[in-house]
């Protein structure tokens, strides 16, 4: 079969990597695609925007599945039009995906069906944001309602801080119209686990646990980012862990939006922090993670174009994942100025020699530039690597990033710290 893969990103280009690999697939393309993505697939670049240009790039290459990255897209509507046209896609509808586009919808429908989650306050002016502050105490999680690129949540450590984030969120100032409402809750404590599925609509398969990095500096210090590097490892979760998330927390949303027809087929990702009273979910994902498809497609030991082919038949049923027995590691490689505004345009050497060691250079923020490959965006580059053991991922992950440089070039030199405890 030939599969189209929406995105440009870091997990688009892993997906494309995976799927590449397949013996069901005749041809793997990217739309828009990246230099990374080009090495194994065709990229093409959409003719017009939104759901109409993908639909247009689906038709003219024949694509028999279509898979989509990023959230933007599954919000504007992308997974209505291919299904529209009876064209098979793996992605939720638009009226699924606003659990990710708008934050006050998937609180509102975690406490209709049931969920754990944080105490919350939705508010869309400075008075009520004031009130929900004082309730609230420090620190405090405000949260802007639409999409911001995983840049709209602010954990405030103090009242200053939070009444700044607060004004400059429904100003519009920090992350644009995304803001102008916002949800605020009390700050959970405890470790933050991502747990992804894949839908057909009823049935669902749960990926490997993942963590991701979020704060831009060591320690979890500094603004929070897209994602500053994720591991795999099952370790991660308990057996007991896992059956308690998927009967709390996914089956009780597949089914509710089912009922409410509203069906979600496609990737769902559910963002926890195990506190001591059991995980409770911080935020609704309604595709697979950024960094943490990249570990997690470097993991996987089965076919995944027969697995996503089977969610966007609607026959998940039976189907089960296979997995390599040891963790992956994915460290991000940022340019200067990241979470800020990036410095770009810088020749990035080294992929080659980082890659000879084993590791998958995963391409994020990247373009050529007359025959030089340059960055172009905050997330440059996904250095992933496994290992038999945790240890051993973490410490071949680095050894191919210290072969790679660009000017600015920073990254966290701590991830996959937390998970040594379970070695």
């Amino acid at each position: 079969m030939n599969v189209l893969v929406i995105g440009s990103g870091g997990r688009e280009h892993a997906i494309v990597w995976r799927l590449a690999q397949s013996p069901a697939v005749k041809k793997v393309y990217a739309a828009p695609g990246n230099p990374g993505m080009a090495r194994v697939a065709e990229c093409l670049r959409p003719p017009q925007s939104g759901p109409a240009g993908f639909l247009a790039v689906a038709e003219a290459v024949g694509a028999d599945l279509t898979v989509v990255g990023p959230e933007a897209p599954l919000v504007d509507g992308v997974a209505d039009a291919f299904r529209a046209r009876g064209l098979k896609i793996v992605g939720p509808s638009a009226a699924a995906a606003q659990l990710e586009g708008s934050k006050i919808f998937a609180k509102e429908a975690m406490k209709r069906f049931g969920v754990p989650t944080a105490e919350f306050v939705k508010v869309d002016n400075p008075t009520d944001a004031r009130a929900a502050l004082k309730r609230f105490g420090c620190p405090v999680v405000l949260k802007a309602d639409g999409l911001a690129a995983g840049k709209g949540v602010i954990v405030a450590r103090d009242m200053r801080e939070a009444e700044s984030a607060a004004e400059g969120l429904l100003a519009g100032q920090l992350v644009g119209d995304a803001g102008r409402k916002l949800v605020i809750e009390e700050c959970l404590a405890g470790e933050e686990v991502s747990f992804i599925v894949l839908s057909d609509g009823k049935n669902v398969v749960a990926l490997a646990p993942t963590q991701d990095h979020k704060p831009v500096f060591d320690g979890d210090r500094g603004p929070n980012t897209g994602g500053m590097g994720a591991y795999c490892d099952r370790r991660i979760l308990t057996p007991e862990q896992t059956a308690f998330v998927m009967d709390r927390v996914i089956r009780p949303v597949i089914e509710g939006l089912n009922s409410q027809d509203c069906p979600f087929a496609g990737f769902l990702y559910a963002g926890l922090m195990m506190t001591a009273d059991g995980p409770k979910v911080l935020e609704f994902n309604v595709r697979s993670g950024d960094p943490e498809t990249q570990p997690l497609m470097t993991s996987l030991d089965c076919d995944f174009a027969d697995v996503l082919a089977a969610a966007a038949q609607g026959d998940l049923g039976g189907v089960s994942l296979k997995w390599k027995p040891g963790p992956s590691v994915c460290v991000v490689l940022a340019s200067q100025g990241y979470p800020g505004t990036p410095k770009t345009g810088d020749v990035i050497r080294g992929i080659d020699e980082a890659e000879e060691l084993g590791a998958t250079v995963f391409h994020a923020g990247t373009k050529m530039v007359d025959g030089n490959l340059v960055t172009s965006g905050g997330r440059v580059l996904g250095v992933t690597a496994a290992g038999e053991t945790l240890p051993l991922a973490i410490e071949r992950a680095y050894a191919a990033v210290d072969l790679i440089h660009f000017d600015g070039m920073h990254c966290r030199r701590d991830i996959g710290r937390k998970g040594l405890k379970r070695w």
